[in-house]
Order: structure tokens, then sequence, then C-alpha cells
């Protein structure tokens, strides 16, 4: 189906679209969109494992978006909710820094306001993006990773991962989603799979009982790669059903693939993950996704909505700031546009009445 085409049936179903993706509910299909028969038939929806439930702590998709590492993000979230019409952001999702020990153990007074923003609401989910290694950003060789993942497998820094766990649930947030090791398929974070997949399995297992051995704390764990073949197979680094909640992806409009098309069908890409966390009995997650590498991709903005309303993940979070984002960056306002048209609680109004921050 041409561009063109493909741009006018995602338009017919928008409205359809906006109720499932802030309620949860399934679309009746039809032809050219996920689930019916036509050409778009490629990004048809995968059954949630049995037993899952098709909301968060609530019902629906909590959808959210990275807009700040710090607490301004807190108050920032007003303002999207008040660009999309009042929509409601349930999704809550900000990083420790990973420069040091001291901001991964929690240290940063921006959890203290993200803790009081969860708690405002019991159906709200707090993700927060953790380190597995500190330097986490600071180019070591493949040797020096390695070496550092046999030390954390052997429990080296088990005790930063417990004081983390510590602080959350002395903040209130015991059932924090915790987006651990996020992209450790790719060729940059120190926290990397690739140096040595078997020792990452292990240290990942590791953190994840050093947390789990703290009174009260009810997190969950998400293994979110990067979409597609990267340095190294997403799915040799998965270190077990007992040690992961959520099978999460990374996934922006960049290569491997140029269609999306190809972001579903690539070896690793968006279907494998929705295959494999039905195996494997998960939920699925976006934490991160957006434009990136071809500009004010409209297109894609619709695809990768109607990817999430068809496949229900239990969170996603687009990444707001420029290239990638749609209220914080004005370089992407056809983007906005449908990102807007989507996830709006009233839609209709002039884009212009809703001021950016």
């Amino acid at each position: 189906m041409s561009r063109r085409r493909r741009w006018m049936t995602g338009a017919c179903i928008s409205t359809a679209l906006v109720a499932l993706l802030a309620y949860g509910g399934a679309p009746a299909p039809h032809e050219g969109s996920p689930g019916g028969s036509g050409p778009r038939g490629a990004l048809a929806p995968v059954p949630a494992p049995h037993g899952a439930s098709r909301g968060g702590s609530g019902s629906g998709i909590a959808v959210g978006a990275y807009l700040h590492y710090a607490s301004p993000g807190v108050d920032m979230m007003q303002g999207l909710s008040r660009w999309l019409g009042g929509t409601d952001l349930r999704a809550g999702h900000t990083y420790l820094p990973g420069d040091t020990w001291a901001n991964i153990e929690g240290e940063p007074a921006s959890l203290d306001s993200w803790a009081r923003w969860r708690k405002q609401r019991s159906d709200r989910l707090f993700v927060l993006n953790v380190p597995m290694l500190a330097g986490n950003e600071d180019g070591a060789p493949d040797a020096r990773v390695a070496e550092l993942l046999r030390a954390g497998a052997h429990g080296a820094y088990d005790g930063h991962f417990r004081r983390l766990a510590e602080r959350l649930v002395s903040l209130g947030v015991p059932d924090t989603v915790i987006v651990l090791g996020w992209e450790m398929n790719g060729f940059n974070y120190t926290h990397r799979c690739r140096p040595d997949p078997a020792s990452w399995k292990q240290y990942w297992r590791r953190i994840v009982g050093a947390m789990r051995s703290v009174e009260g704390q009810r997190f969950r764990f998400d293994f979110a790669p990067n979409r597609g073949p990267d340095a190294i197979a997403w799915t040799t680094c998965y270190p077990g059903d007992d040690v992961v909640d959520i099978i999460g992806m990374d996934s922006y409009d960049q290569p491997p693939g140029n269609t999306f098309a190809e972001y579903v069908d690539q070896p690793h890409g968006l279907r494998a993950q929705v295959d494999f966390a039905r195996a494997h009995g998960k939920r699925i997650s976006y934490p991160e996704w957006g434009l990136f590498r071809n500009g004010d991709n409209a297109e894609y903005m619709r695809d990768m909505l109607e990817w999430i309303a068809a496949h229900k993940p239990l969170y996603h979070s687009i990444t707001d700031y420029c290239p990638h984002g749609v209220w914080q960056c004005e370089e992407n306002p056809q983007a906005a546009q449908v990102f807007r048209e989507l996830l709006s609680q009233h839609r209709g109004g002039r884009r212009a009445s809703l001021p950016r921050p």
C-alpha cells in the first residue's frame, strides 16, 4: 500500500485508537489496520499471556513521557497533560544518573518528588531506569566491562542495590518498575552485555536478588533492549523468567530498517519482542520510543501508536525532547499533531491553543 493510502487508512481509525490507548479496549479490526486482513496485516496483534491483566495498576495502557530526569519532570507532566486536553498520564518515567555509585543508590533528591507524584494516586506507575555500573557512559573498553561484569556476578556491588531498594521502600514506592541495565544489547553503555553475556546474566540475577531481599519491596524488573539486531542478540542476554517481570523494548525510527514493517519483522524486532513475551508469560513495555533519524516522521508516529494500541503494553513512554519528541520539540509539528490526535482526551481543538513548555 502506498504511503499516502496508509496515512489515510490510519486517519480513519483515530477515534477507535483514542479509546484503546486510553482505556485498553480492543477496536474492531478492519482492512489495513492492526488485526485486520489487509496489507497492514504485518502488524497483527499478539494475544496477551495467559493470566495477564490488560491494565497496569489500573485499567488500560499507562501513558507517560520522559520529560526531565530531575524534579522539573514531575511538574512538566501536568503541562503535557494539558497539551493533550487533559489526558491522564499514569506512567512517570525518570533515570538515575550512572556517574557514581551514590547516585545509583538513589541519592538524587528528585526521587522524593517522583515518590510524592506516585503516591497521589494508586493507579500510577513509577518507572525508574537504573544503571548496573558506575561510570556508565565513560566509554569503557570491552575488557574492562568484562572485568566489572564478573565482579558484579560475584556479588561485589550487591550492597549498592540493597541501598537503592531501601531508599525506594522508605520513600513509599516499593512497587517501582525498575528498568535495569537498559539497552544492554548495544555498544555504548558500560553495563552492556556483549563483553561477557554469562557474567551479565548472573550479575542481573544478583541485583534482583539483592533488591528483593529488602523487606516490603514489590518491585517489577523490566528487561528493555534496543529494537533489532545490535551488538548482540538481546535474547542471548535474557537472565531468566524468575528475575524478569516485563519484556520492554526501546524503539526509535532509525536503522536497522527503513520502514515500520521492517521494524516489526526484522530479527529481534517488535514482533520478536511480543512473541518472546508471550512465550515467557510476560507483559511488554516501551520505556523509550520516538523520532530520531527521519525528521518529522508523522507516519512512524502513527504506526507506533497503532502498534502500541494493538499489543497493549503495561506502559509506554515517549522520549520528549529534540530530536525525539513532540511536545518539547517544535521541529516535529506533523508528528506532534498525530501524537495529540491519538492521545488527546478532547480531540478537534487547534494545537496552537495548547501551550508548549
